[in-house]
This record gives C-alpha cells, structure tokens and sequence, in this order.
C-alpha cells in the first residue's frame, strides 16, 4: 500500500533535540519529496505534539510551515501532556495548559484544511474501496489511505445498478464524487 504512518512529532530541530529525536524538519521534508518522487499517490500520516516543555511560538511555527511545506495527508496532534516520570517534565519553561491546547487547536486547524484539500483530488478519480458495511442507503469502506476507526472513510452510493451490489470484505473500483471533510463519496 502506498502508505507511510510516521510519528515526526516535531519539526524543528530544538524541539527535536529536547525530545531526543534524531531526525530534523529540513531532512524530513527531504525524505518526503524523495518518497512522493519515487510513489507520487503516497499518503503520509503523521502525529505530533505542541506546547513541548520549552516550545517557542517561532518554533511553533516552525511546526505549520513544516506541515504547510511536507503536504501531511492525515495528521493528528497532542497537546504535550506531562507524563509520571518522564524526564521532560524536568525541562525549563513549561508551556502553560491553555497555550498547549491553543496551539494543538491551530495546528489541527491547518491539518484538517491541509486533508481536505489533499482529498479534493481524488474527485473524479477511481479508486479501490474495501467494503465495511451495507445498508440500504448503500455503504462504508475504506481506501488504502484510510486507517481503520482514525482517518476518514468512504462513503459508497447506492448502486445504480442491481449488477453493481457489492458486499463486506469486498474490494470494489468507485469513482470519487466528491469529498465531506475528511469522507470521500463515491459511486460503485
């Protein structure tokens, strides 16, 4: 499947640093663009997390202009929560709850808008939908790019056609008509 779940977590390089990752935003978006030249229909996922002890807003920014740049298919983020024991908790400068969860808040903003617009071109397109389930208004599936109960899902016409019944676990070809959010609807 050309499907990459990859935990970045951050993207600049300080942030990085203090949660003891190896991986820089700048060799990431590399990696990216060597990745989508080698499988141009690859969908990346992704989590990260804001308002990391320390976290500046420039290096928050930093964090938008790395989502912005690397064209993150599906992504989720955390606002950084202390953990009994974990050695982060010690770090200076605590961001302040309400600035972790604003800051998640506007990341998530950019994601959505990001995912949705990534979406938009696959109207039109034909795709390969796994069948979850059947119901008189038609169906839920799944394409490659959609994790189970995480990402969006499919949402499949009735069929035009008695021909064209389609049943679960079944694979069907559909064409995208048109997507709702994170949802793609398409027609068997």
């Amino acid at each position: 499947l050309p499907y990459l779940d990859i935990p970045f977590q951050h993207a600049h390089p300080d942030v990085l640093k203090r949660m003891k990752r190896p991986a820089s935003g700048e060799k990431n978006l590399d990696r990216i663009a060597a990745w989508r030249a080698i499988c141009p229909d690859l969908v990346i996922r992704s989590t990260f997390i804001a308002g990391f002890p320390g976290e500046t807003e420039d290096e928050f920014s930093a964090l938008l202009q790395f989502m912005e740049e690397a064209q993150i298919d599906r992504a989720g983020c955390f606002a950084y929560s202390p953990v009994e024991g974990a050695t982060a908790n010690e770090l200076d400068h605590p961001v302040p709850e309400s600035l972790r969860e604003e800051r998640r808040s506007r990341f998530m903003a950019l994601a959505e808008e990001q995912s949705s617009r990534r979406l938009r071109r696959l109207v039109d397109q034909r795709i390969r939908v796994l069948v979850d389930h059947v119901t008189p208004e038609g169906g839920i599936g799944r394409s490659a790019a959609d994790a189970p109960e995480i990402d969006g899902i499919v949402k499949i016409l009735p069929p035009s056609k008695p021909s064209k019944r389609f049943r679960v676990g079944e694979f069907v070809r559909a064409t995208v008509l048109e997507t709702q959010g994170h949802d793609l609807i398409v027609e068997v």
